[in-house]
This record gives C-alpha cells, sequence and structure tokens, in this order.
C-alpha cells in the first residue's frame, strides 16, 4: 500500500528532542536533527546514513509546461526518496515558495536549507532562506533582502561552491552605437554583478562594467547579450560567468539570426573585488555557455568544467584550467561521445568523484507538449565518455528544459522524471556503478511539471 506523505508539523517535539540528544553526543552534527522516517507511525526514529531530498514542482500557468503558476517544494528523506512505494504529492502538500513565477533555488550542500530569490512580480529580487523541517515544513530563517535595486526583479543568480557562503546575481543590458552619420559603431553591452552574503542576508559587493568583444567582433555586429551561471576558480580568486552572444547586421543594425557561431566566450573577473574584466574564448566549443535555469559550471580537480548550448557540433563540456584560460587539449564533444546529433545539455551537475548526470535532447528527440524532450546520461568528465541512462524512460512530454536540480549525496544523484501533467518518479544514480534505482513515486497535476531535486 503506498504511503501518501501529509503534514509533519505532529513530529516537531520529538525532532526538538533528536537535536537536544544530538547536540550531547561527542559525534555532534551541528545541532541539525537527522531526517526522521517520516513513515507516519510517529515513532520519529531518525533514519541512518541519510539527508533530506527536497523535490521541486512547477504548477502550469496558462501553456502545460510553462511553469508560471508558482513553484513548491516537498522533503522526503533519501531512504524514502529511494522507495518506490512512497508516493509524494508537493502539488496537494507542498510549501509555496514565493516567486511569481518559476522560482530560482538552490540548495545547500548538505540539503539541510534551502536558498530562493523570487523571479519577478512584486516580491521579484526577494532572498530568503529556509531550514528544511521534512515534509511542507520549510522556516524562514534569518533577514529577507531585495537584490532588485541591483540586478532587477528578475535576476539571474548562483550559489557559489564556497561552503553555501555566497551567491552571485548577474545582469546585462545593451544598446547600439552609431557615429554622427548614424552608421552603427557597435553595440554595449554593460555588465551588473553582484555578490550575495547568504549567511548574514547582505550584499557582499556590487560592480558594473562595460564588456568588450575583439575590436573585429563587435564591427561585425556581435556582441553579448546574456550572462549568467557565475563560478569560483580553485584558488578562490577569479569569477567566470557564462556567456550567450547575439548579433546585428551592422549594415542596417537589425538583429541578424542567421550567422556563423563563435567560440564559446566566458567573461573572468577578479574576485572577491569583482574588478578587471576580460574575455576568454575557446577553440573547441562553439555557441553560448550561460546554460539556462540550472548551474552550468562546476570546478572539479582544480578546474572548471562547463557546458556550452546552440553549438553547431553538438554541445561540448569545456574545460578551464588553474591559468584562468579554456584549455583547447579539452575535446569533449557529447555528439560524438552520446552517437547522436545536435545533442543539447539541457542540465547537468557531477559528482565529487568526476561522474555526472547529464540532462540533453538531440536531433532525434520527439516533440512533445512542450517542444522537443530529452533524456539523461552517465559522464565521466575524465573518460569523456557519456551512456545515455536506459533505465529512465523516455516519454515525449518529459520536459527537461525547465530543469533546475540534481540532489547529490555523496556518488550519488537524484533526479525526477515525470512527463507534464502525469505521475512518474524519483531515480537514483550511483555514478560510481552506474546502478539506478527507481525511487518514490511523484504525483502530478495537469499541466505541470517536476524542475529537480535539491
Amino acid at each position: 500500500m503506498k504511503r501518501n506523505f501529509l503534514n509533519i508539523k505532529f513530529f516537531a517535539s520529538i525532532l526538538m528532542v533528536v537535536a537536544l540528544i544530538s547536540s550531547c553526543s561527542s559525534d555532534d552534527n551541528g545541532g541539525t536533527p537527522p531526517p526522521t522516517d517520516g513513515d507516519g507511525d510517529g515513532d520519529g526514529e531518525p533514519v541512518e546514513d541519510t539527508r533530506w531530498i527536497t523535490v521541486a514542482a512547477a504548477r502550469m500557468g496558462e501553456n502545460p509546461g510553462d511553469g508560471n503558476g508558482g513553484t513548491l517544494i516537498y522533503a522526503i528523506s533519501s531512504e524514502d526518496a529511494k522507495d518506490p512505494t512512497v508516493s509524494v504529492e508537493p502539488f496537494d502538500n507542498g510549501f509555496i515558495v514565493p516567486s511569481n513565477r518559476t522560482a530560482r533555488l538552490q540548495a545547500s550542500e548538505d540539503g539541510n536549507t534551502i536558498f530562493n530569490i523570487s523571479y519577478a512580480g512584486d516580491t521579484g529580487g526577494n532572498y530568503t532562506k529556509y531550514t528544511v523541517d521534512g515534509g511542507q515544513d520549510f522556516t524562514q530563517t534569518g533577514t529577507e533582502i531585495s537584490i532588485a535595486p541591483y540586478v532587477g526583479s528578475a535576476p539571474r543568480w548562483i550559489k557559489l561552491f564556497d561552503g553555501d557562503k555566497t551567491g552571485s546575481a548577474v545582469y546585462v543590458s545593451t544598446e547600439n552605437q552609431f557615429d554622427e552619420n548614424d552608421n552603427y559603431l557597435r553595440t554595449e553591452a554593460t555588465m551588473g554583478v553582484l555578490t550575495l552574503d547568504l549567511e548574514n542576508s547582505q550584499i557582499n559587493e556590487f560592480q558594473e562594467h562595460s564588456i568588450a568583444l575583439s575590436a573585429e567582433e563587435e564591427a561585425n555586429g556581435y556582441y553579448i547579450s546574456r550572462i549568467d551561471m557565475p563560478v569560483l576558480n580553485e584558488a578562490g580568486d577569479k569569477l567566470y560567468i557564462g556567456a550567450r552572444l547575439s548579433k546585428v547586421d551592422p549594415e542596417t543594425a537589425e538583429r541578424d539570426s542567421d550567422y556563423e557561431i563563435l567560440g564559446s566566450k566566458t567573461i573572468v573577473l577578479d574576485y572577491p573585488s569583482l574588478l578587471n574584466p576580460s574575455v576568454i574564448t575557446s577553440t573547441v566549443g562553439h555557441g553560448n555557455t550561460n546554460g539556462y535555469r540550472s548551474i552550468n559550471a562546476f570546478l572539479y580537480n582544480g578546474s572548471v568544467y562547463q557546458a556550452n548550448q546552440g553549438d553547431p557540433e553538438g554541445s561540448h563540456i569545456l574545460k578551464i584550467d588553474a591559468d584562468n584560460e579554456y584549455d583547447d587539449t579539452y575535446d569533449f564533444n557529447l555528439d560524438e561521445a552520446l552517437g547522436v546529433e545536435g545533442a543539447y545539455i539541457l542540465a547537468w551537475r557531477p559528482a565529487a568523484n568526476g561522474k555526472a548526470v547529464l540532462a540533453y535532447r538531440h536531433n532525434g528527440s520527439a516533440e512533445g507538449v512542450a517542444g522537443a524532450q530529452g533524456f539523461f546520461a552517465l559522464v565521466d568528465l575524465e573518460a569523456q565518455t557519456a551512456q545515455q541512462i536506459t533505465e529512465i524512460p523516455y516519454d515525449p512530454d518529459f520536459y527537461l528544459f525547465q530543469y533546475q536540480g540534481f540532489a547529490v549525496d555523496g556518488t550519488e544523484i537524484y533526479v525526477t522524471q515525470a512527463p507534464v501533467g502525469e505521475n512518474g518518479n524519483i531515480y537514483v544514480i550511483d555514478t560510481e556503478t552506474g546502478d539506478v534505482t527507481k525511487g518514490a513515486e511523484l504525483i502530478n497535476v495537469e499541466g505541470s511539471h517536476f524542475i529537480g531535486t535539491f
């Protein structure tokens, strides 16, 4: 018989007792109670070797799969996330995350805290964080702060991998420039970048810069039109920001949609000052590095590994070394690795062992209710190999373009699979062995979809 999770406030007092016991133990875990079994029998027994897995769900706005009806989250233990007899209903029982549209969520490395910056609307740009208490219970902690005066009410932001201390939000605005005879000169791209103290809810630093390409590129109408996904290098002295290039026709200054795709580019800034911007270019990958909803670049083994999108030769995973330059000897092409054409990385996340789970589509993807949809693959960054995870079912209506989160617990990565408006499951991939576990059932509602785990 399936077990349906409901509000677990009933267990609050038991959790407090567990916390007090833990604080007196020589194995102190910092005062955070471990997840309880949550099975509804009232015993509240702690589960060994587990962590919270927070499922995120995006409700339909006007069209199936648009996710514009708001975001709900629901937390279960990792043990229950692996149990196919468990059923999770975030749309009926979940915590509503403040956001006018799909919330931009991040999680602490241990899964005990959720960070959110509201996207658009009256609360757009508001930063809040929540302690994960299980089920629909998320307790707001610290103070709320608005970053909208710096980066707008629909900011693109990410949590840096510095021990859950810092977040970074960015924006770019553009303006065409002309000479006295109305001849097109270039497009000015002005970047704003902010760092946010996640622990104390305060602004660390904010800087604006003009981001220039080469004189030849700008004369031909190229400019940086979107930026996203900041990541720190291993030394902690440089911040990399992914970029998308667009182009105008220099003869007319009208948008050009049929043009040569240039080498992938990344903006490099000094950190923490956010000064001295420069742009580096890959000769291996072409296309954009800003990603979309999910983190697009990760630090592993001293280098930053970055996905690109819109590459005419299929998405690559690119490598930026400790010298803050692209390593053009590292040529990891997803078309070649997967044996497909037109691979497009939608989202990805590596574990600490350098093996990653990657969401992608390709030219052979079927058209579903919300567009051409995708698959999951297991990737090895060092061996430069990728293999489709066939144990996770493919459905034309399985929407991955808005996918945001992959919960990582050791070598295991948790993902959600459910077609738009249909039920599905959590799947757990052991990146070391390749084993795949079909876990808890996800209960969906009409037109809505799941956007990951945290």
